[in-house]
């Protein structure tokens, strides 16, 4: 994997865990964590075209704030880049989070579908219908299994991937323009550092009892205060 695409991937891992509060996702005791690209397709499966630049932190801030949030900062310039670049293209961010795994897992069943995309399976229905009514996937039965539905690229929806991941590898290059290899691997080894110890503590949290809180009980905790 190329430098500059390797550390877009790290630092969406790395995101990913840092939302993973604020996004309130319900985790049930035992059930394992979701793999990281999980989170932040979660947050991004609905987002609108992007109308206007997000506000990050000022240059004068941002040797004091946090990891976390520049993390947070350079993760939602990365998808708004690529969400003006799939607009052109009349894809949404959520279609093109279902088409990659597509294309790179044909044929998965639906509920694979929402489990890679970290996403609830109504949420993958509704994605993946979208995406059948414009032609770029088909959902079919196998034989001898009639309950599981699973998931192929159309001839069209396979195309469609020679005109888009070039639009990523383009966004990732432009984010590291400029910036030595040696530094675009020392924050990918960080990031992933990152990552992997926030994933660690939730996992051990877990087996102790605590869990992210799914948002109808968090909005049952904001009631009562």
């Amino acid at each position: 994997m190329p430098a500059p695409e390797a550390l877009s991937c790290a630092l969406s891992l790395s995101l990913s865990l840092s939302l993973s509060l604020s996004l309130s996702l319900s985790l049930a005791p035992g059930r394992p964590v979701p793999h990281a690209y999980a989170l932040l397709s979660l947050t991004t499966m609905a987002t609108k075209k992007p109308d206007a630049p997000v506000p990050i932190t000022p240059a004068d801030e941002a040797d004091e704030e946090r990891l976390a949030h520049l993390v947070k900062d350079a993760a939602r310039a990365y998808i708004r880049a690529l969400q003006l670049r799939l607009a052109e293209h009349s894809v949404s961010y959520g279609h093109w989070t279902i088409l990659r795994i597509l294309w790179r897992h044909d044929g998965v069943s639906q509920r694979e579908l929402s489990e890679r995309a970290g996403v609830t399976e109504p949420t993958t229905f509704a994605a993946v219908k979208a995406l059948e009514a414009l032609g770029y996937v088909e959902r079919t039965h196998l034989p001898g299994n009639k309950k599981k539905v699973h998931v192929f690229l159309s001839k069209t929806g396979r195309a469609l991937r020679r005109k888009l991941e070039p639009l990523a590898t383009e966004v990732n290059e432009l984010s590291v323009e400029g910036v030595s290899e040696e530094d675009v691997l020392t924050t990918r080894r960080v990031l992933i550092t990152i990552a992997k110890r926030l994933v660690a503590d939730e996992v051990a949290s877990a087996e102790h009892g605590r869990r992210v809180p799914s948002t109808q009980e968090v909005g049952r905790l904001l009631s009562d205060l």
